[in-house]
């Protein structure tokens, strides 16, 4: 092999080659991303499998795990100091037992459903009549990494080839805007899992945004390059792909990589113009909390979100203090909890409304998790532990029937016992409002079939309008 050649001992492009060919004047680069043309990919599964009712998902992600016993599912203080038999928890399988701790929290019945909301989240109730609450979702994994992984995949254990829920969605429908990503995350996950494209490959994995005059860093050209220049520019760059494609095309990474950059190449033109907020109104930016400084920066994202939505994104991943094990995780005490639902209450409220006013609530299904409640019971503090056995999840809008409560936890909030759902159940009614049916999801290539969902019954059709 020669000096000049561009693959290393093992047949793969050098890293110095690569940038030099696939970067070389390029003005801007997304960290991934899909290349969509003509509303569809490469290998996609060309859904839908049926009519749709949602378009896109907006999908709230709080990082660290919410308390559903002080938010969505009270339980009184009727078992305060009633020892639970907590064995099996978490990797402890010795026996134990723990004793319940009072919830300081006041619940106000709200809208016409009259469903019970916490005072942590007022302005949510004042939509909860758009809202379906399912009580009774459980997972496996009771901490965060494995947890994490299991909820954003659909597969337990700690392996990171699986895709996540957004590539398959991205894999399944392509894009209906050739100059933006299918699948977009904004802020801060808990895990690079949440992002991975997988087996599926790097073509459907997130592409990070954020809110601001500069959704993804270096995606500008340069100032003052002239448009001719710059046409010029992008001719040869045309050049160069068609040859570094034919030269490579049997290395599906490169591929992946080179079809990101040329999304980049589009998202100059239409990313900027997606973020820009100069033209709506500031009575539509109170509505999202811009106006507050809690509320500010979630309402910013969430704003994003809708906007990225009206412009055909199919799904928007937004994470919620991530990092670490999540700002969400609330061990010493749940007064932590506080300052994350004022950042959150406003603004998701606001989404809500913003959608409805718009007409776009009918058909953009927004989703509002995390990767397993809290229990009740503390670690000898005010705090609660992790709660994989019951918790709670809700969805608006795209087909989902408002003002209604599916499934419940036991009498202390522990186990969800009536109409218990398996993660993965929520996967599959989003997929189902998307006209995908989740049993089509698989991939026969990879030895053993692949599928996204193996567990749980399917689509909650109780909440399905």
């Amino acid at each position: 092999m020669s000096a000049s050649s561009p693959l290393d001992s093992r047949g793969l492009v050098s890293r110095r080659n690569f940038l030099f060919q696939a970067g070389g004047g390029f003005l801007g680069t997304a960290l991934g991303g899909l290349w969509a043309q003509d509303g569809a990919i490469p290998d996609a599964m060309l859904g839908p499998h049926f009519q749709p009712k949602a378009k896109s998902v907006i999908f709230l992600f709080m990082c660290g795990g919410v308390s559903h016993l002080d938010t969505f599912d009270p339980k009184g203080n009727a078992h305060v100091g009633k020892f639970i038999d907590a064995i099996g928890f978490g990797d402890n399988l010795a026996e134990m037992k723990r004793p319940v701790i009072p919830c300081h929290r006041t619940f106000t019945r709200y809208g016409q459903s009259g469903i019970p909301v916490s005072d942590w989240f007022p302005h949510v109730g004042g939509v909860i009549d758009d809202i379906a609450v399912v009580r009774s979702m459980w997972c496996h994994e009771g901490n965060h990494f494995p947890a994490v992984i299991e909820t954003t995949t659909g597969h337990r254990g700690r392996a990171f080839e699986h895709p996540s829920f957004g590539s398959w969605v991205s894999h399944a429908l392509g894009s209906v805007n050739r100059d933006l990503p299918s699948f977009v995350n904004i802020g801060r996950p808990s895990s690079p899992v949440q992002l991975t494209g997988g087996y599926l490959g790097a073509s459907v994995s997130a592409t990070p945004f954020q809110a601001g005059e500069v959704p993804i860093p270096n995606l500008h050209p340069p100032k003052g390059t002239p448009a001719a220049e710059r046409d010029r520019q992008m001719k040869v760059l045309e050049s160069m792909n068609a040859e570094f494609r034919q030269r490579y095309a049997l290395n599906s990474d490169i591929q992946a990589r080179m079809k990101a950059y040329e999304l980049a190449a589009s998202m100059q033109l239409s990313a900027p113009e997606a973020v820009d907020f100069s033209k709506e109104p500031e009575h539509v930016k109170a509505l999202y909390g811009m106006d507050e400084d809690i509320t500010r920066d979630f309402g910013k994202q969430l704003l994003l979100a809708r906007r990225l939505a009206e412009r055909g994104v199919r799904f928007i991943q937004i994470c919620h203090s991530g990092g670490g094990n999540g700002g969400w995780d609330a061990h010493g005490d749940m007064k932590s909890h506080e300052p994350l639902c004022r950042a959150t209450d406003k603004p998701i409220a606001g989404l809500i409304r913003d959608l409805k006013q718009r007409g776009m609530l009918d058909d953009t299904l927004v989703v509002w998790t995390s990767e397993f409640g809290r229990t009740p019971w503390s670690q000898n503090t005010t705090g609660r532990d992790h709660n994989p056995k019951g918790y709670t999840s809700w969805m608006a809008g795209g087909g989902i029937k408002g003002g209604i409560i599916h499934g419940a936890t036991d009498e202390v909030g522990y186990r969800a016992v009536e109409n218990p759902h398996y993660y993965s159940d929520l996967h599959a009614t989003i997929l189902h409002q998307l006209g995908i049916d989740h049993t089509k999801m698989f991939i026969p290539e990879l030895g053993p079939v692949s599928r996204l969902v193996e567990d749980g019954h399917g689509p909650i059709r109780e909440i399905i309008a």
